[in-house]
């Protein structure tokens, strides 16, 4: 028996689809498949049985599936009391991140990240902010870029990283069809590309309309990547609200047109557990920040 059979075991437990749980553990369906029949020949049992709803675990399954966590929790601690011994920090972070890589610095970080401690791993999830601050609370993540208003949070480790200029958003045909665009205008008779509640974007866009006196609209199409709102905005769709440097990049090509009239702000920020949460993984979580704070150019 080896410890990826049972990493294998786990991740197929917990996504329910041989693709999904070869996502998780990095190697390709049939390789999954396999170790997962290795797996049951050597136990002698059925760990799962297939379903229209995907892979069901059968009752020796159930009863196996704590065992394997067990076992794969005592590995990562002698791992991790060996890598003490060694003057090693070491550990995997679940690190939420919102937007592209390149504006969150995040090459620069893994670089640093690996040049100073190869033992720490990073198993990286494009989320909404607002996703990533409640996994956080909820202990399913150890860190997470975000975008918000907030300069604090009482439960987490919380520092704005940079300040993000946002702008309107226009397709080129209501432009041409609006030369001369004023607030009223804009926040009531043109279709908008909007983003979900609790977005950092929303919040923005809430209050532009609510210096028109107005409320966004509840229908409408809504993305929740700045690239699909890019895209959705140069289709025709409808405004947006995008990062200013985004915008102004598609407008140099002719996909769309900047307003004027508006320019918003939010901020890049830095959240995670703080150390009494993070257990085992405060070492690691505090590498992970100062090679965040370092790509920022921001003291520890």
């Amino acid at each position: 028996m080896e410890l990826y059979q049972l990493r294998t075991f786990v991740a197929i437990a917990q996504e329910g689809s041989l693709t999904r749980a070869a996502e998780k553990v990095f190697t390709s369906p049939p390789a999954v498949s396999a170790q997962l029949k290795a797996l049951e020949d050597e136990l002698g049992v059925k760990l799962f049985e297939r379903s229209a709803r995907g892979m069901e675990l059968t009752d020796s399954g159930r009863r196996l599936l704590d065992d394997a966590q067990r076992t794969l929790a005592s590995a990562g601690e002698l791992r991790a009391s060996a890598a003490r011994l060694r003057g090693e920090t070491q550990g995997q972070l679940r690190m939420g991140m919102v937007g592209d890589p390149l504006p969150l610095r995040l090459g620069e970080v893994l670089l640093s990240l690996a040049q100073r401690h190869p033992q720490v791993g990073l198993q990286l999830q494009q989320l909404l902010s607002s996703t990533s601050l409640a996994a956080l609370r909820r202990g399913e993540l150890d860190c997470a870029y975000v975008m918000s208003h907030l300069e604090q949070d009482a439960e987490l480790d919380f520092q704005r990283l940079g300040r993000v200029e946002l702008a309107v958003a226009l397709p080129p045909a209501l432009a041409a069809a609006h030369p001369v665009l004023d607030l009223q205008t804009l926040t009531s008779a043109l279709p908008w590309v909007g983003t979900p509640p609790g977005c950092a974007v929303r919040r923005s866009q809430d209050e532009l309309f609510a210096s028109a006196g107005r409320e966004v609209p509840a229908s409408g199409a809504t993305a929740d990547r700045e690239g699909l709102v890019l895209s959705m905005v140069a289709s025709g769709m409808g405004a947006g609200i995008v990062r200013a440097d985004l915008a102004e990049q598609a407008q140099r090509q002719g996909q769309l047109q900047v307003w004027p009239g508006w320019r918003g702000h939010t901020w890049l920020c830095w959240a995670a557990l703080p150390a009494a949460r993070a257990g085992q993984a405060a070492p690691a979580l505090a590498a992970l920040r100062a090679a965040v704070l370092e790509a920022w150019g921001l003291r520890a």
